[in-house]
């Protein structure tokens, strides 16, 4: 501290992350993480439906799918992503919180999906930004798909 009983910049950083304006300890967007119960089900969906790159298995705890720069982590039953919180809560699929997955042609794509019996959670709906559905993943994670209005 200094003699007006601040706080010194140097000891601050040395604390932890910078706090300033402007500044982030974040260094960008790895990726996304999802809990599911069978990993290679799930890669098995995201590569052969979604058309998702394989990037990294490790069955039956890990795997990493991807789409041009975006990553989805899997962790299954065991991963260290999917260890139970210090205060018992354990990590489970499914919520609302989802990736958006831009597409072409919605209606084209909402038409493949109910012909290979993919499960929709809702029906397409059309707002100002776009046209957006949700579907969901064989463990109930959801993944919006997103037709940006033109």
């Amino acid at each position: 501290m200094n003699q007006a009983g601040k706080e010194t910049g140097t000891a601050s950083r040395a604390a932890g992350p910078s706090t300033k304006a402007g500044q982030s300890f974040v260094l960008g967007l790895w990726g996304v993480r999802y809990q599911v119960k069978d990993v290679s089900r799930s890669v098995a969906f995201y590569t052969q439906q979604l058309g998702f790159n394989l990037d990294h298995q490790n069955p039956p705890a890990f795997a990493q799918v991807s789409s041009g720069d975006f990553k989805l982590i899997l962790s299954g039953p065991g991963a260290s992503g999917s260890r139970p919180m210090p205060d018992g809560h354990h990590q489970e699929p499914g919520g609302w919180n989802r990736v958006i997955l831009q597409v072409n042609d919605l209606p084209a794509t909402i038409a493949i999906l109910k012909k290979e019996g993919l499960h929709l959670r809702n029906e397409m709906e059309t707002g100002p930004g776009g046209k957006q559905i949700q579907l969901e993943d064989p463990d109930g994670n959801p993944i919006e798909l997103f037709e940006p209005a033109r």
